[in-house]
């Protein structure tokens, strides 16, 4: 078995016939406001991410990625949060009681479909494990998934407790992998390599400062544009291309799960308004968000005036106005746009589960950038 832990560090593309690019890179900068100087939901301070690539034969290709709000005990420091749901074909596990209180106690998982009780569970134990938790009776881990059984042997259920542990314990703020690497080693998007992407926005001093950052696991479907421009028609690969329907990826099937963090002291009302905007940024890359898509996406707030201590017995917090709200919106939709093109467009052919994807033809997508005037 090849068990491959991927924190930040660059790693060897599995296809060497061409380098990969940020969508920056291209000349893909979605709307207005500036990226941080990561241009990753790591910009956003206290924020780290942890990723492991499991690899293992011919047949594994999954992996786990988590995302920790800051760098102290989760449970004990909470953070207000809210998840918006654009389509519900998906297990999310924590979110009745993330709904119903409005705050994260845990770090966030994403993975592979059917291993998200167990990456549960391993989170669980390993949160059980922290200093100062040993009278704690509940949890409420928050897990996400897409579905990679196309390129993994996804009944081997191959996530362990080891690797939970790994990604939960390996989480550095600064550089995001992205592409084929953590929960994005075994997805597809668009009919090519899906995988991790992240972005990030910073509002003008004016609008007030506050960073947007935005990590999506893209594993979903639809007719792929870039900055409007009829990408996924160009290169003859796009949903619904049958007069007579065929198998599930012909139809945009697939799921994605997006995670916003932000500085901005928000309340977990306004968070729901700022996670219900992710599917705008969705909606401008070419998905529909298919009948088989589980479309999810969660938002938190670092800001130390809303934490929410686990023994408080009142809450006094300063949150921002709804007034203040509409360029948080409009960062929120740049970000969410460009993560996804970042997943795509890092992703590298994976062999796995009998079955070979692609990654997107980057001077393709060159060439029809170009012919609408968008050039790096």
């Amino acid at each position: 078995m090849l068990l491959a832990i991927v924190p930040f560090v660059p790693r060897a593309p599995l296809d060497a016939q061409e380098v990969r690019s940020r969508a920056r890179a291209l000349g893909v900068a979605p709307g207005i406001f500036a990226p941080g100087a990561l241009n990753a939901i790591t910009d956003v301070a206290g924020v780290r991410v942890g990723q492991v690539t499991v690899v293992e034969g011919a047949a594994i290709r999954t992996g786990v990625t988590a995302i920790l709000p800051h760098g102290e005990n989760p449970y004990r420091s909470r953070v207000p949060a809210a998840l918006h749901v654009g389509n519900g074909f998906g297990k999310f596990i924590g979110a009745t009681q993330l709904t119903e209180l409005g705050e994260l106690e845990t770090p966030i998982l994403l993975t592979c479909t059917l291993c998200v009780w167990k990456a549960a569970d391993a989170m669980a134990a390993w949160l059980l494990a922290q200093p100062g938790m040993e009278g704690v009776r509940s949890i409420n881990p928050v897990v996400g998934e897409t579905n990679d059984g196309g390129l993994n042997d996804i009944r081997a259920r191959p996530v362990t407790e080891a690797v939970v542990r790994a990604a939960l314990e390996g989480a550095r703020s600064g550089e995001v992998q992205e592409g084929s690497v953590g929960a994005g080693t075994g997805t597809i998007a668009f009919g090519w390599k899906g995988g991790i992407g992240t972005a990030s926005r910073v509002l003008p001093t004016a609008l007030g400062g506050w960073t947007i950052g935005v990590l999506v696991q893209s594993n979903f479907g639809g007719v792929l544009q870039v900055l409007g421009a009829p990408v996924g028609q160009a290169l003859g690969r796009y949903a619904f291309q049958r007069e007579v329907p065929g198998p599930a990826d012909d139809r945009g099937d697939g799921s994605v799960i997006i995670v916003i963090a932000t500085d901005a002291p928000l309340d977990d009302r306004n968070l729901g308004r700022v996670a219900s905007r992710a599917m705008m940024g969705l909606g401008r890359t070419g998905s529909s968000a298919s009948n088989g898509s589980g479309d999810y996406a969660l938002a938190f707030s670092t800001a130390p005036s809303v934490r929410r201590a686990s023994d408080a017995t009142r809450l006094t917090t300063t949150a921002l106005a709804n007034e203040e709200m509409s360029a948080l919106f409009q960062a929120t939709v740049e970000a969410v746009e460009e993560a996804v093109y970042n997943s795509l467009f890092m992703a590298t052919s994976v062999t796995g589960n009998g079955r070979t994807v692609e990654a997107i033809p980057l001077n393709r997508v060159r060439e029809e950038l170009a012919r609408r005037g968008i050039r790096p």
